[in-house]
């Protein structure tokens, strides 16, 4: 066995967002942190999210914007820790920001203020914060009420262990399932995962259609089951991507109905009812362009209906078309997967972890933290939240 290199009060496993705001935030309290990242940098998904400025919170932060197998195990947390708690972080930062919409919040210039404030919380803190990139843990044991670790840079040594190592997507961005592995070590159940937050594919007749109209965005409100987002819908080469389809994507899956209104908030028949009165002699795919981007309207009417003056439309055509805006008839089959998707849904069963701790019900000093858990947000900042909230909530319980 390798000798012994260091010897911590707690090891963090992880160098994302959850992991680097526990770490200082016990590391405030005194106690020797360890933080071990397996990419050669710390922070890369903080530094890509939100288009290079992060979106860092949501202000309408709450429960409900959580999926879990157990809905309320997030609400202890996130009671505890609020957007307007980080809020004050970032302000006694300096760090502007902005609001976008719905309530995100944005940095106004960079994520590398978010990773840079991180950065110093953590060499500022009262106790000691060492993070070490590109370490591998090549062997995980519990002797003697310690953690064990063997590692590419020697043996480590902690009463406490943290799990913040996230879930599988982007793994060109260090998404892996080592931190399921983890946990099944120590006896716990894995809920099935999948990629959430992700663009939808088309396939077929499907996509040779619409591909040519990449880049195209528009309003529309998605729904499957009883959820429902109204925000833009961008058409990728693939398929369909755009805030919309990513909120939608969390609720479904393969062989569920999904339902697209093109025309939200209006009544498609009375509007279409409206402007053949009004403008008789005006052709259906420039009465739809004034509502749509014009290749899309075109392109609509290639598909659904025949471009005709509005005048030349029987009532009944003009419900066959305004039913078929309102329920496009596109059928995703599948999604981009692992790789392009922004969380992971399901994880480490939360019934055996700590809602208030987030400390393992199985082994003593173990935690498990952010989005390796089977708690996943919407779109929009509250996965961030989640982040600080867990972590903090650990942080505060370590021993």
């Amino acid at each position: 066995m390798s000798p012994l290199t260091e010897e911590s009060d707690v090891i963090v496993l992880g160098g994302g967002a959850a992991g680097l705001f526990c770490a200082f935030q016990a590391a405030q309290r005194g106690l020797r942190v360890t933080v071990l990242e397996r990419a050669n940098k710390i922070g890369k998904k903080i530094l890509m999210s939100g288009g290079g400025r992060c979106n860092f919170t949501n202000v309408h932060t709450s429960p409900e914007n959580f999926l879990s197998q157990n809905p309320h195990f997030c609400k202890s947390a996130l009671a505890r820790y609020t957007p307007a708690d980080f809020i004050a972080l970032i302000e006694q930062h300096g760090i502007a920001y902005h609001e976008k919409e719905l309530g995100q919040l944005f940095c106004d210039e960079s994520s590398r203020q978010i990773l840079n404030l991180l950065l110093d919380e953590c060499s500022r803190a009262e106790g000691q914060v060492s993070i070490r990139t590109q370490c591998d843990v090549e062997r995980l044991d519990h002797i003697d009420d310690a953690y064990v670790l063997r590692t590419s840079l020697g043996l480590l040594k902690s009463r406490n262990l943290v799990v913040a190592t996230g879930g599988l997507s982007i793994p060109s961005l260090g998404g892996s399932d080592y931190g399921y592995r983890i946990a099944r070590q120590f006896g716990h159940t894995i809920l099935g995962t999948r990629a959430g937050l992700v663009p939808m594919t088309l396939s077929g007749e499907a996509v040779e259609c619409w591909k040519a109209l990449s880049g195209l965005s528009l309003e529309v409100e998605t729904r499957c089951d009883k959820a429902n987002f109204k925000n833009a819908l961008l058409l990728t080469h693939r398929g369909l991507s755009g805030p919309a389809i990513l909120q939608i994507s969390n609720y479904w899956s393969v062989g569920r109905p999904l339902e697209i209104d093109l025309l939200p908030g209006l009544d498609a028949l009375e509007h279409l009812r409206q402007q053949a009165r009004q403008y008789p002699d005006t052709e259906l795919k420039t009465i739809l362009g004034k509502v749509w981007p014009k290749r899309f309207a075109q392109t609509f009417c290639e598909q659904y209906a025949e471009n005709r003056p509005m005048k030349h439309y029987s009532d009944k055509a003009l419900s066959g078309i305004a039913r078929t805006a309102q329920k496009w008839p596109i059928v995703p089959s599948g999604t981009e997967g692992y790789r392009t998707a922004e969380v992971t849904l399901g994880g480490i069963d939360t019934s055996d972890v700590s809602s208030s701790s987030f400390e393992s019900r199985h082994s003593p000093g173990l935690y498990f933290i952010g989005e390796v858990l089977d708690v996943t947000g919407w779109l929009g900042g509250y996965n961030f939240q989640w982040a600080w909230a867990s972590a903090r909530a650990c942080a505060t319980a370590l021993r």
